[in-house]
């Protein structure tokens, strides 16, 4: 038994020195703008290595010189609870839940169906049914969740990864302010491929500053953001111009920290 709670004394004691590590990189984030995250670095080496040279653009704004614009319509968008919650939306998560389930729900009947309509054949010849495409997972992660996992964790979607996730998010919301946080996530968050921040992608898509943006302009930066590669390749699409128009409408209800 001895072997057995040493290893469990070893892997204890390596947790609570990874934690310790990530309470020392928030509070020194309360005066030292972080460089990178770790999900920029996994994005460094993805480009790196599949195209020809790493094209990168990111400068880091402070807090004021943001557009306001820009700050309400990526709340309006991805955290209409942000000034107000702990740091997880549980509403939103409960929802999200629900969501998920009736999308499994929805493929294993339709799974079902398939698998009636094309019963297994003896012949190993016959081409198998396409499976049924899996649903797509509704996160209901809030800003500070979303910059918890782009900062310290992979992108794989593991319940001890989502544990720490959780960790660090209440973390975050403990030790730096909401002002801090936005700006944290402002600067670093993906807006395209090699895309960092706020004023890369207004430089980027607007040709001006951050500083500059007007309400659909932000809007449209605010509606890129849960699948920012994709909507560069689109960025002038009926859906994008018509949720920015929809979000831009909204920015006076949304609540800055």
């Amino acid at each position: 038994m001895k072997p057995i709670w040493r290893w469990l004394s070893l892997v204890t004691l390596a947790l609570a020195l990874l934690q310790l590590y990530f309470v020392v990189r928030i509070v020194a984030m309360r005066v030292i703008d972080p460089q990178s995250t770790a999900f920029q670095r996994s994005e460094a080496w993805r480009i790196a290595t599949q195209k020809d040279a790493l094209r990168w653009r990111q400068q880091w704004l402070p807090y004021d010189k943001i557009s306001s614009n820009l700050k309400r319509a990526v709340i309006a968008s991805e955290d209409d609870g942000f000034a107000n919650h702990d740091g997880v939306d549980w509403n939103a998560l409960e929802k999200a839940w629900e969501r998920n389930a009736r999308a499994e729900e929805q493929a294993a009947r339709a799974q079902a169906r398939l698998d009636a309509r094309n019963p297994p054949k003896p012949s190993a010849k016959a081409p198998a049914a396409k499976p049924v495409k899996p649903p797509k997972v509704v996160g209901g992660s809030t800003i500070t969740q979303q910059l918890a996992k782009n900062l310290f964790l992979s992108g794989e979607r593991t319940f001890l990864r989502k544990g720490q996730e959780f960790v660090l998010t209440l973390l975050l919301e403990a030790v730096l302010s909401k002002e801090r946080i936005l700006e944290i996530y402002l600067n670093n968050v993906e807006w395209g491929e090699g895309v960092f921040g706020a004023e890369a992608a207004a430089q980027h898509y607007f040709r001006k500053s951050a500083a500059q943006l007007s309400a659909y302009e932000a809007a449209r930066l605010a509606v890129m953001l849960p699948r920012p590669k994709y909507f560069e390749k689109l960025p002038n699409s009926s859906y994008v111009a018509g949720r920015a128009a929809r979000i831009a409408r909204r920015l006076e209800g949304a609540e800055l920290p």
